[in-house]
């Protein structure tokens, strides 16, 4: 008996204990249970007397924390008020001192002033070409009209970002010098904030500290941080030995070491975690726009629910154009730390010759803003000189609409009638038991009885929580657009890898859709195929597409050239090289890229609720409007639960695959 056991965990398919006759007698089983559902009703549709009241147990929670904490997460929200109100005030709004006729007013920062220091950082950071980049990014958001809603945005991420490093480096470095805190406590907390959809982290925000802007950078830091966390304990993981041992060899305290050696070693790293934490907060403050924190999110909310396709075009741009320019000066900082630089002569340089930019990036904020008390046009952007591109923009849409509206349509209609709906009807009616009995025996398959378990239990949540008809609806929509990105991905990533001259080419524009927020993906594609389920398809699918490509491309690129001249060496043809040699090694970089991709379809899937779709998104969508914690927590669980369960199962195939390939 033992050794049939060993046999079926290690996946042996030899004689009549093999996985593939227990994978037939599986989707048998299955089989009977879909198309026999009035035998076994129960293992169909979960039974209604059955559901678990999750809803209402965390509503309860919610409701006496709201009326016994009020006075504590008040108070929480007037201290955090005070840097943010700072950060806002001198960005966007200006310092108003007294009331009434004796009040006066110190003006917010110029326009000028940030646009010259947007060049000087960008320059410092990265060159000249970089400063260009940065600058001219910034002055567009200011020629465009956006300028102040832009620095509201930017003041909310000025704080919360740091608010961000400092938990992220301190929780990194706690679960670093801890394993079972890692294994236990951080990696299980950092999955499940991860995967729970970023409206599900403003419900209790909502509840706990109000509408209002330091609500939003709450719901930003708990949601940015977890890149932190990660990096920080890569980062220290892999610093050499040799490099610890040297410094207890000096004499320095387990402190010194770290913070004089440890950390600063691994500073590479931590500042690909910055750069992370950065475009998520960027990302998040945009759905926070809806709790409280104004900008060009709630500028691009307003411009969708009247459906201003121009407006909204414009403010979403500008989104894009803050996006690349924050990306590129932390992507640049990173490779700066990584290359490292030494001044031997700091002590006999002056300040300036030290920090030239900071003293010329004060200096002009200091002169411009004081310029600005006298000229208008420092203060604030002429109206003259400002563009407006949204007339423009609608009547595209229009020109497009009347001339091209038969192929849309005819393109929407067909999708609708041929493939999503018998999709989704065969989802929706798929059975629970099935569901979770197939997973949890693919989990065990892959990883052994505790993966399985954990498994078959998260599924098991779906259906118990009565939202089994709304998963499947999210599964169906996440599954076709993550299928769609890979059929779309792959390819190109196969086609980058073996032309540098198309890799050269693409990667541009995978850079911009990467740097993009998710916002701006839903406006151009409602134009054209209004709300529904095509329309999250579409802009799932061009959100998703950039791990399909990179890992794609990464991988096969990565495939040692030692396998590559034997595989020369031993007559293959450049065609058989890289499917028989390039292809396999490069499968489980292939398989993450996979991996991440769903995981993004399923992030973009639930933001599509805004745009009618009838999933899980719709659920916490509806439960934020109606300020119900538990309709949307537990919405929130269950969708994280599916990335989870996703992410789970593709580690391990992913794991295996490399094991078997050595």
């Amino acid at each position: 008996m033992s050794t049939v056991a060993d046999n079926i965990h290690r996946g042996d398919s030899r004689g009549i204990g093999g996985w593939p006759l227990i994978w037939v007698g599986a989707l048998a089983l299955v089989l009977m249970l879909h198309y026999g559902r009035e035998l076994f009703p129960a293992a169909v549709e979960y039974p209604a007397g059955s559901v678990i009241s999750f809803a209402e147990w965390i509503s309860a929670i919610m409701n006496w924390l709201r009326q016994n904490l009020t006075w504590f997460t008040r108070s929480i929200t007037a201290i955090l008020n005070i840097p943010l109100s700072f950060a806002l005030d001198l960005l966007a709004k200006g310092f108003k001192f007294g009331h009434g006729a004796e009040s006066w007013t110190l003006p917010r920062l110029s326009w000028v002033g940030v646009v010259i220091v947007a060049f000087l950082v960008g320059r410092a950071a990265g060159g000249l070409k970089l400063g260009l980049l940065t600058g001219s990014c910034f002055l567009y958001v200011a020629l465009f009209g956006q300028w102040t809603s832009s620095m509201l945005t930017l003041g909310l991420i000025a704080i919360a970002v740091p608010f961000c490093i400092l938990t992220g480096l301190f929780v990194g470095i706690w679960a670093w010098r801890k394993p079972w805190a890692e294994r236990f406590m951080v990696s299980p907390a950092l999955d499940l904030m991860q995967t729970m959809p970023t409206f599900a982290y403003l419900i209790p925000m909502l509840l706990l500290f109000g509408n209002s802007p330091v609500s939003a950078m709450m719901a930003t830091a708990i949601f940015a941080t977890p890149p932190m966390v990660r990096a920080t304990m890569l980062g220290l993981s892999r610093i050499p030995a040799e490099i610890s041992d040297f410094s207890e060899m000096a004499g320095c305290t387990t402190r010194q070491k770290l913070w004089r050696v440890q950390l600063p070693s691994a500073r590479p790293t931590l500042m690909v975690g910055v750069n992370q934490v950065i475009m998520l907060a960027l990302n998040m403050v945009i759905i926070s726009s809806m709790i409280g924190a104004g900008g060009l999110g709630y500028d691009v909310l307003l411009a969708l629910r009247a459906l201003k396709v121009g407006n909204a075009m414009e403010a979403g741009l500008a989104i894009v154009a803050i996006a690349i320019a924050l990306d590129r000066v932390s992507q640049a900082m990173a490779a700066k730390q990584a290359r490292g630089h030494v001044h031997q002569d700091d002590d006999v340089r002056s300040f300036y010759q030290r920090y030239p930019n900071l003293v010329l990036a004060i200096a002009a904020l200091l002169v411009t803003t004081v310029l600005s008390l006298a000229i208008p046009a420092f203060a604030k952007v002429p109206a003259e000189v400002t563009i407006s591109t949204a007339r423009a923009w609608k009547d595209a849409v229009t020109w497009i609409t009347i001339n091209w509206f038969d192929v849309i349509e005819a393109f929407r209609v067909t999708l609708i009638l041929y493939v999503l709906n018998p999709l989704r009807a065969f989802c929706e009616g798929f059975p629970w038991f099935g569901a979770v009995f197939l997973l949890g025996l693919a989990g065990f398959q892959l990883g052994g009885w505790r993966l399985g378990a954990t498994v078959a239990a998260l599924t098991t949540f779906c259906a118990a929580t009565g939202l089994w008809e709304k998963t499947m609806a999210t599964v169906y929509l996440c599954g076709i657009s993550a299928f769609v990105a890979c059929l779309i991905g792959i390819p190109l990533g196969l086609m980058a890898s073996r032309s540098d001259r198309f890799e050269r080419f693409l990667t541009p524009i995978i850079d911009t859709l990467q740097t993009m927020p998710s916002f701006c993906f839903i406006i151009p594609v409602v134009m054209l195929f209004r709300i529904g389920d095509v329309t999250a398809m579409i802009a799932t699918v061009a959100f998703a597409v950039v791990p399909a490509i990179r890992y794609t491309n990464h991988g096969i690129r990565q495939v040692p050239p030692s396998l590559i001249e034997a595989a020369k060496v031993s007559g293959c043809t450049r065609t058989q090289t890289f499917f028989r040699v390039q292809l396999p090694v490069a499968l489980p970089e292939i398989m993450l890229g996979i991996n991440q991709t769903i995981l993004m379809a399923l992030a973009m899937i639930i933001i599509c609720a805004m745009i009618g779709t009838r999933d899980l998104g719709q659920e916490v969508f509806i439960a934020l409007s109606k300020a119900d914690a538990g309709r949307g927590i537990v919405a929130g669980l269950a969708i994280a639960f599916i990335g989870i369960t996703a992410d789970r199962l593709f580690n391990a195939w992913s794991a295996r695959t490399r094991a078997r390939l050595g």
